[in-house]
């Protein structure tokens, strides 16, 4: 076994776990997120809608134009809707759940979903699907009927023009007058995660935190010879050969002593060299969850075997940043009085910085409150003005500016993205956080 720090990290790297022995064939993944739904729709749902006031939620979309909610409800391998797909969901105050579709037979909804119309593949039924609409809601007679039309939230305004139209003609006058946005119920369907959720959701981002790690590594990037864009592309060719997908490109960047290479995420041509500081933004979806994640390395100059103590403090800032978020996160806080109160934190702590912090889930800008945004330091209309729920997920993304006096002062971003789990109150920082500078030998 080598002995020295800068040979036992290039040994621990060269023999980094395969993260492929921890991700699952497609049809084992199936019966967990089938599963997953299933507990779902008989606990999440129906209290999401209650707390909102929604009695009956419809869910209306055309193949290859799905309202954005959809894909959620749809238990797998569907991969959008079959012609049309209706959904009904009726949660009364009292009485039994009710999960419903009207929607072609055979298309893979029956084990989750109660048919009500009378449609076969090769016949046609004695009501239209709209004629069948009308009758299941009549015979609820629902007091408040949700549908997906939004201002605030994009995944709650799912309902196409036609489509609504459709619907309110289907309806009639009396059960449309009924009728108001179901935001709220689809923004609390697509945050809450149970219990079950947030403990694969750890895993998950091992996998994330692991893929980063061998990129920001002497298996990967090798100074004077690889680009910053080289290593991006790396990360993204590893996730399809492990079977996953990002849902954006990676992006790798430099900062380096003495030269302005631009903000981050704008030197991917730049070739990586001893005494850069490395950065990267990365995100993939696994079991229908996305990650988010943004961390930081140092390159070694030859003898080194650590990074420049200014740098290492720099994380150590970007870390207590993310613990003042932690910290300001409360229930029943809106996302924007969550960042008031973190930026007076940030102030009387004397850390430079910026919050820009997002929900995550089925998305990776996911469904819940804004808590800041990159251009947006006073609040977020709308988006920030949603309150903070329990068993959510969010994204810890923010920078602080701090100057490292081994670069003879020079002010380096130390930009930082972690997936936390807000659950009983409390923050939990998922697969771990990087509280140390990745090396590169």
């Amino acid at each position: 076994m080598p002995t020295t720090p800068t040979a036992r990290l290039a040994y621990e790297r060269q023999h980094a776990s395969d993260w492929s022995s921890k991700i699952l064939p497609l049809r084992r993944r199936t019966e967990i997120t089938n599963a997953w739904l299933g507990e779902r729709l008989e606990t999440v749902l129906p209290e999401v809608m209650r707390r909102e006031g929604i009695d009956l939620w419809i869910v209306v979309a055309r193949e290859y134009n799905e309202d954005p909610v959809l894909m959620s409800l749809l238990p797998a391998p569907m991969m959008s809707a079959r012609r049309r797909t209706i959904l009904v969901f009726h949660a009364p105050a009292e009485g039994e759940f009710e999960a419903m579709a009207i929607a072609n037979a055979g298309i893979g909804l029956d084990d989750h979903y109660r048919a009500m119309w009378d449609k076969t593949k090769t016949a046609q039924a004695s009501e239209t699907q709209w004629e069948c609409l009308r009758r299941v809601v009549a015979e609820r007679d629902p007091a408040r009927i949700g549908i997906d039309v939004a201002h605030d939230f994009a995944f709650g305004d799912g309902l196409s023009k036609s489509e609504h139209d459709g619907l309110m003609a289907a309806l009639g006058d009396d059960l449309a007058g009924r009728t108001t946005s179901a935001e709220r119920v689809v923004v609390g369907w697509l945050e809450r995660r149970t219990a079950t959720e947030i403990a694969a959701a750890n895993g998950i981002n091992q996998i994330a935190h692991g893929i980063i790690g061998e990129a920001f590594s002497s298996r990967v990037v090798h100074p004077g010879v690889t680009t910053a864009i080289d290593v991006a592309w790396w990360m993204r060719q590893r996730v399809n050969d492990l079977g996953l997908t990002c849902w954006f490109q990676p992006t790798v960047s430099v900062q380096r002593r003495g030269v302005s290479l631009g903000d981050i995420g704008s030197s991917p041509d730049e070739i990586i060299m001893p005494g850069d500081l490395l950065h990267c933004d990365f995100g993939l979806h696994y079991l229908g969850l996305a990650t988010d994640t943004q961390q930081n390395a140092y390159v070694l100059h030859l003898g080194e075997d650590a990074p420049p103590a200014g740098l290492a403090r720099a994380l150590a800032v970007a870390n207590a940043q993310q613990d003042l978020l932690a910290e300001s996160m409360v229930a029943g806080r809106s996302g924007n009085e969550i960042l008031a109160d973190v930026l007076g934190r940030m102030r009387q702590a004397g850390i430079e910085g910026r919050m820009y912090t997002h929900p995550i889930g089925y998305h990776g800008h996911g469904a819940g409150p804004m808590i800041g945004m990159y251009d947006q330091q006073d609040g977020v209309p709308g988006r920030g003005d949603y309150p903070l729920f329990d068993d959510t997920l969010h994204s810890f993304e923010m920078f602080a500016e701090v100057e490292v006096p081994e670069w003879d002062g020079q002010c380096v971003k130390l930009a930082s993205e972690q997936i936390v789990a807000f659950t009983g109150g409390a923050v939990h920082y998922l697969g771990g956080r990087q509280t140390e500078l990745h090396l590169i030998g």
